[in-house]
C-alpha cells in the first residue's frame, strides 16, 4: 500500500494541477448543444479556452460572467441573470452550466439560490436546463470538478423512472471519467455494443471533441449525450462506473432511479480488460465475442514481445488519482517499478497506486524524484523536465498541446492496451545507446591493453 504525502513547499512551481472549473467546463461538454458558464472573471474563463483550444484543436464554447471588481464585492446575481438571458438568445443551448470559480467562491455567492431567483423572474426560459455546480479552484484538482459536475447532471437531469416501471436491461450507462479520451469512449462504446447492449456515455466527449468537422456551425457543443438521454438513464438495467471519480455520481443515480452500478477502476492492462469484459457479459448473458477473444490474444503477445524492454525499467508517473492508477498499475504488470508517483489531489485510489510513496505535489517533486528514472509519464508540462533529465517523455493527460491526435489517443480495452505497449516500448527501444568505434574497441580490449596504442593492420 502507498503511503500518501502532501508536498509542503510553500509555493508551486512547475504546475502539474490544474482548477476545477476546468474539469467541469469539460464534462459540461459532453453535453449535448450545451453552454459551459463560468461564474469568475473574464481571465478564468480565458486561461481554460486557451488550455483546451490547444489540446483539442476544435472550437470550444465556453462563455463567462464577467465578473468585475464592483460586482464581486457586491454579488453576482445580475452578472448570472445577464449572462443566462444573453447565452439563451444568442445560442439557444439545450443546457446550461453555471460553474463558480476561486473568486466568487471566496465572496460566497449563493449560486443554487441565484438560479432559483432566475427562474421565477425569467419562465420564459424553463425549457432551458441549467445545472449549477461548486468548484472552487482554490482547492481540489481537475478530476474533483469533472466528478462534481457529473454528479450535478445526475441529480439535475436524471428523472427517476414511473413507479412499477421495469428497466431496460438492454440498455447500459456508463460514467466516464475524466481520464478516458474521445478515442477510449469510442472504443468502449463498440465494446459495449458488441455485447449486444445499447450504452449511454455520460459525460460523451467522443461526440463533441473527436476532432471532426461539422455540417452547420453551432455556438454550443455540437455533439455529446442529449438532455432527454440523460433524462432517460433511470430506466437502464445497469450502470457502469469507470474510475474512482464517477462513484459519487453512480451512488446519486443509484439513490434516486435505482439503478445498481459496478465501479472499474482501471480499463488497462489484461486484469483490467478482462474484468471489463466479464462484467459485460454477466450484464448482458452473452459470452465473450471471438474479436475480443482475439484482441486478448494480440495483447499477450505484444506483452510477451515487449516484456524484454519494461522489465526491470524505473518510471516516474505524474497524473491525476484515476489515470495515475490506471497506467501506474499497468507498468507495474508490465515488469516496471513506478520509483516515482506525483498526484494533484486525493482520492482513495492513490493508496492502491503500486509504489511505495504518492506525492500530492508539481511537477517540481516529480523531476526531483526520477532522476534515475528510465521514461518520464505526464502531460506536455513535463517537457522540460524531461529535457533536463534526459529522459524520454510519453505524453499523457490533459494539456497535450505539443502534439497532434491528443483526443484520439486510445488505451483502454485489449486493443488500447497493445497499442501502449507498441507506444513506449518503442520509446524505450529509441532511448537505447547503440555501440560506437570507441565503445567497441574499449569493450573488446583487455584489461593490460586499454591503454595501449591502436596497431595498423
Amino acid at each position: 500500500m502507498a503511503q500518501i504525502v502532501t508536498s509542503t513547499k510553500s509555493c508551486t512551481v512547475n504546475p502539474l494541477r490544474m482548477s476545477q472549473p476546468l474539469g467541469a467546463a469539460l464534462a459540461l461538454m459532453g453535453l449535448r448543444n450545451c453552454m459551459p458558464l463560468l461564474h469568475g472573471s473574464q481571465g478564468c474563463t480565458s486561461f481554460g479556452l486557451v488550455l483546451f483550444v490547444r489540446h483539442f484543436r476544435e472550437q470550444i464554447p465556453l462563455q463567462t460572467t464577467a465578473m468585475s471588481e464592483v460586482a464581486t464585492v457586491l454579488g453576482g446575481f445580475e452578472n448570472v441573470e445577464q449572462a443566462i438571458v444573453n447565452i439563451v438568445g444568442r445560442t439557444k443551448p439545450d443546457v446550461i452550466g453555471i460553474c463558480t470559480t476561486g473568486v466568487t467562491e471566496i465572496k460566497g455567492d449563493d449560486l443554487d439560490g441565484y438560479i432559483r431567483d432566475v427562474r421565477k423572474k425569467h419562465p420564459e426560459l424553463a425549457h432551458v436546463a441549467l445545472v449549477p455546480v461548486s468548484t472552487p479552484d482554490f482547492k481540489g484538482a481537475f478530476e474533483d470538478g469533472f466528478a462534481a459536475t457529473v454528479t450535478r447532471i445526475v441529480e439535475y437531469l436524471v428523472e427517476a423512472p414511473a413507479e412499477g416501471a421495469t428497466p431496460d436491461a438492454g440498455k447500459i450507462n456508463v460514467l466516464a471519467g475524466s481520464h478516458l479520451t474521445p478515442g477510449d469512449i469510442d472504443e468502449l462504446r463498440d465494446i459495449i455494443e458488441a455485447f449486444g447492449l445499447t450504452p449511454t456515455f455520460l459525460p460523451d466527449i467522443s461526440g463533441s471533441l473527436d476532432g471532426h468537422v461539422p455540417d452547420d456551425f453551432t455556438p454550443t457543443t455540437h455533439g455529446g449525450v442529449s438532455v432527454a438521454d440523460v433524462a432517460a438513464m433511470g430506466g437502464a438495467g445497469h450502470t457502469l462506473a469507470l474510475g474512482e471519480q464517477m462513484r459519487k455520481a453512480a451512488v446519486a443515480l443509484e439513490a434516486k432511479a435505482g439503478v445498481p452500478f459496478t465501479l472499474l477502476a482501471r480499463v488497462t492492462g489484461l486484469v483490467a480488460a478482462d474484468e471489463l469484459m466479464a462484467t459485460l457479459a454477466r450484464i448482458s448473458g452473452r459470452p465473450v465475442p471471438q474479436k475480443y477473444r482475439r484482441q486478448r490474444s494480440q495483447l499477450v503477445d505484444a506483452m510477451l514481445d515487449g516484456h524484454f524492454y519494461f522489465g526491470g525499467k524505473n518510471v516516474a508517473i505524474g497524473a491525476e488519482p484515476d489515470m495515475l492508477l490506471n497506467i501506474g498499475g499497468w507498468l507495474a504488470d508490465m515488469g516496471c517499478t513506478v520509483s516515482a508517483a506525483v498526484t494533484t489531489t486525493t482520492s482513495p485510489v492513490l493508496a492502491r497506486v503500486p509504489a511505495d510513496e504518492v506525492l500530492i505535489g508539481d511537477l517540481e517533486d516529480l523531476e526531483c524524484r526520477a532522476e534515475d528514472c528510465d521514461l518520464l509519464v505526464t502531460h506536455s508540462h513535463g517537457r522540460q523536465a524531461a529535457e533536463r533529465l534526459g529522459v524520454p517523455l510519453f505524453r499523457m493527460g490533459l494539456p497535450m498541446f505539443d502534439r497532434l491526435g491528443a483526443a484520439h489517443q486510445v488505451a483502454v480495452g485489449y486493443r488500447g492496451t497493445r497499442d501502449l505497449i507498441f507506444a513506449i516500448g518503442n520509446l524505450f527501444i529509441a532511448n537505447i545507446k547503440e555501440p560506437d568505434v570507441n565503445s567497441w574497441r574499449s569493450a573488446s580490449a583487455r584489461p593490460d591493453q586499454t591503454d595501449a596504442p591502436a596497431t595498423a593492420h
